[in-house]
């Protein structure tokens, strides 16, 4: 029992990181504001103990600050911080496409039974699993449909991270700035008139380049790409100024 326990508490933890994570993603939870433990618990129902983890397990994660007085806010990020999490992920995954990037194709389908020990098949079958993803977050970034987008975006570039480094700290590191980067942007695109012209909609060209085994031309995807989000940085230093 004790080990049933503890099972459903750390279910419940990650559940609750979860739901609060969504909420900033979404905007619901706004950079800087408040909440106590027992407010969220209250809020969902439970006791503080998984509710407190689940908080401390976001503040490891850098979306959350912890006040021993005041309980917890949202960490503010600032437009320093969004360049600082594009140059890192442009170093990263500019040295991950040029050595690791697998050199297969999409499998063909295999007969009933048929396993997948065969590295380069394994990438492929991923390889077709990150490509749906792909096309539904860039059908949602030409839609500007944000809510939709955030949530295909994050998953494509996780399973992504994970193929092409095959090294779960990389990929764990490159999710943290996805995450941190898109709770950075959210308030800014949800008000921002040329909301579609600043959705980058690139994952299935990345994805062909890497299906491919092209990792100069996947390089050059990914850079297009962070040279936009520098750019978006440096119109927004602009507006403030």
């Amino acid at each position: 029992m004790p080990a049933s326990g503890a099972v459903t508490r750390n279910t419940l933890r990650r559940q609750i990181a979860d739901a609060l994570r969504d909420e900033v993603l979404a905007g619901r939870l706004q950079p800087g504001e408040e909440f106590t433990v027992k407010q969220i618990a209250e809020q969902y129902g439970v006791s503080a103990t998984p509710v407190r983890e689940a908080l401390v397990d976001l503040c490891a994660q850098g979306l959350l600050d912890s006040d021993q007085h005041r309980g917890f806010r949202v960490h503010q990020f600032s437009v320093d911080d969004y360049r600082g999490m594009v140059e890192a992920r442009m170093l990263v995954v500019d040295g991950i496409f040029r050595r690791h990037a697998p050199r297969t194709t999409p499998p063909p389908q295999a007969p009933p039974g048929a396993g997948t020990a065969d590295p380069d098949v394994s990438a492929g079958v991923a390889l077709v699993s990150i490509r749906r993803r792909g096309e539904a977050a860039a059908r949602a970034a030409r839609a500007g449909d944000l809510d939709v987008l955030i949530g295909y975006d994050i998953r494509y570039w996780r399973e992504l991270g994970r193929l092409v480094s095959a090294n779960d700290y990389i990929a764990d590191f490159l999710h943290r700035l996805r995450v941190q980067a898109w709770v950075f942007s959210v308030p800014y695109l949800r008000s921002d008139r040329d909301l579609l012209g600043w959705l980058w909609s690139g994952h299935v060209d990345l994805v062909d380049a890497i299906t491919r085994g092209d990792g100069d031309g996947a390089v050059a995807v990914v850079r297009e790409y962070n040279a936009r989000s520098l750019e978006w940085a440096d119109r927004l230093d602009a507006r403030a100024g």
